[in-house]
């Protein structure tokens, strides 16, 4: 377990993380969502051990992770320049390296993910495009097998498919060797299925925690007659509406009781799920 009690981060004036309380069980995969600037990056390099807490505390299963080996050789944090060695090293050289460093380290599984990704191994990591590098990094953190594994924006660069192809692979082998994943990402929809808890941080600070399942029933779209529409939703949080001809449709934050959802059904409205981006911008403040 991952946790931290009373964490800051500052930059001279400046407070990244302010005064976090978290614990991350083990053996779970975790969203980390927030704008930018929001802090995510420097949590994530705190909980890493890159950088030193300004105030409070990091530990992995009651031990510090700061200057502990015995902590940090447990953990690995992919960050999103995919950058894991110097640009003249060789591929299979700096997964050589990662090797020696981490003690769960697979070599066979790191080889099969080389050949997934169409990745050469004598090539040098500076000669990689930026969705390569991307990929070489996916490989290198998910064959650490370290019990905590970190992905901050490990996507970018990636087409689709590639991206598919690391959601894939990263199931399968959580299913066959479970530790715990947290994944920052920007691409809320495409990833959230491989969430079993978002974390949601907002200008420092830990603004929403659950199940995704939960934080998708906050969210209703409610679709019929605009009349009809705008009479049901009076008084109710409204997200966003849309017309639709003389249809029209609105997100409403927040769940129904029963009486609004029977009045829904004797006036034929249609009431659906609400995309999880939509639900994160509202929490986060709404469209800039």
């Amino acid at each position: 377990m991952i946790a931290t009690n009373a964490l800051q981060v500052r930059y001279g004036d400046t407070i990244a993380v302010h005064d976090l309380d978290l614990e991350l069980a083990a053996g779970r995969i975790y969203g980390l969502l927030g704008r930018n600037g929001a802090g995510k990056t420097s949590l994530l390099s705190t909980l890493a051990g890159f950088r030193k807490p300004s105030a409070g505390t990091v530990t992995l299963d009651g031990r510090p992770v700061f200057e502990t080996l015995e902590s940090t050789s447990r953990i690995c944090l992919i960050g999103d320049d995919g950058a894991v060695g110097d640009g003249t090293d060789r591929l299979r050289d700096i997964l050589d390296m990662a090797a020696t460093l981490r003690p769960g380290f697979d070599t066979g599984y790191a080889a099969h993910l080389m050949d997934r990704f169409a990745l050469d191994r004598k090539k040098t990591l500076g000669a990689l495009s930026r969705g390569q590098r991307s990929a070489f990094g996916v490989v290198a953190g998910l064959a650490s097998r370290a019990a905590l594994t970190m992905f901050d924006e490990a996507h970018l660069g990636m087409d689709a498919p590639t991206r598919q192809l690391f959601a894939d692979e990263l199931l399968a082998d959580y299913g066959a060797h479970p530790r715990t994943f947290l994944l920052s990402t920007h691409l809320i929809e495409e990833q959230s299925p491989l969430f079993e808890q978002v974390l949601i941080l907002h200008e420092g600070r830990l603004l929403w925690r659950g199940d995704v399942d939960d934080l998708r029933s906050r969210g209703i779209a409610v679709t019929g007659p605009a009349s009809v529409v705008d009479d049901f939703v009076y008084g109710l949080t409204v997200l966003a509406e849309r017309a639709l001809g003389p249809t029209k449709q609105v997100t409403l934050y927040g769940d129904l009781d029963d009486e609004h959802r029977k009045l829904a059904a004797r006036y034929g409205l249609e009431l659906g799920p609400v995309a999880l981006q939509d639900l994160f911008i509202h929490l986060t403040g709404g469209v800039p």
